[in-house]
C-alpha cells in the first residue's frame, strides 16, 4: 500500500559537495595571492618618476620617466655608479631627483681644475671638465650614511656640489632607477638604466 505524502514542509538537507567547495576555495586563494603580489610589486617596483632637466643626458633625457626599485636598497647599499632617486634633504615638498652615485660612505671627494677626484684618484674618463666645483672645491670626507651624487651631464646639474643639496643621506634615498621608459617626444630609449 502506497502512502500519500501530501504537503510536507520538511526539506531534505543538501550535502555540500566537497569537490565544489575545494574548487571555490582554490579560486578565492588564487585571487587573494594575486592581489597580495600585485600590491607588493606595485609598492616595490611601481613608483615612477620623471627626469627634470638635462642633468642625466645622454642616459636619461628631460621628461623621460623611470621606474624606481624601492626594494634594491633594503638588502644592500647604493654603490658607485648606481643611478638613484632621492629627495634632497628629505624635503617632501620637492620633486624626486635622479642622479648617479660617484662616492660612497667613507670616501673623500674633491674637484680640482675641473677634474673629479675620489679618494685622491682622478676620474677623468667619467666626466668632461667640470666648470663648477661647488662645495667640492675643498676635500669632503663622506660620513657613514652619506653619498656624493652628480648628474652625468655635470655642467647642467644641481647635485651634491650644490650647498643646498650636499651629500645625500642614506635615509633620503627612495630607491634605484632601474628601468627607463621612452619619452613622449621619442628622444629617450626604453630599457634598463646603466
Amino acid at each position: 500500500m502506497r502512502r500519500n505524502k501530501g504537503l510536507s514542509f520538511y526539506r531534505k538537507r543538501k550535502k555540500v559537495n566537497a569537490a565544489i567547495l575545494a574548487e571555490v576555495l582554490k579560486y578565492i586563494l588564487g585571487i587573494a595571492i594575486s592581489i597580495f603580489l600585485a600590491v607588493v610589486i606595485v609598492y616595490l617596483f611601481g613608483l615612477r618618476t620623471g627626469v627634470i632637466g638635462t642633468s642625466m643626458e645622454p642616459e636619461l633625457v628631460n621628461g623621460q620617466e623611470v621606474l624606481v626599485n624601492r626594494f634594491a636598497y633594503k638588502l644592500a647599499n647604493p654603490g658607485a655608479g648606481d643611478v638613484i632617486v632621492f629627495l634632497p634633504n628629505g624635503n617632501q615638498n620637492t620633486h624626486y631627483y635622479v642622479k648617479r652615485v660617484v662616492a660612497c660612505p667613507g670616501d673623500t671627494v674633491q674637484i680640482r681644475d675641473g677634474v673629479l677626484y675620489i679618494n685622491g684618484e682622478a676620474t677623468e674618463d667619467a666626466y668632461d671638465l667640470i666648470a663648477d666645483a661647488g662645495i667640492a672645491e675643498n676635500e669632503i670626507k663622506l660620513g657613514d650614511n652619506e653619498y656624493f651624487v652628480m648628474g652625468d651631464n655635470c655642467n647642467s646639474s644641481e647635485d651634491s656640489r650644490s650647498g643646498n643639496i650636499g651629500p645625500v643621506l642614506r635615509e633620503h634615498i627612495i630607491g634605484e632607477a632601474w628601468f627607463k621608459l621612452g619619452s613622449g617626444d621619442g628622444s629617450g630609449s626604453t630599457g634598463f638604466v646603466h
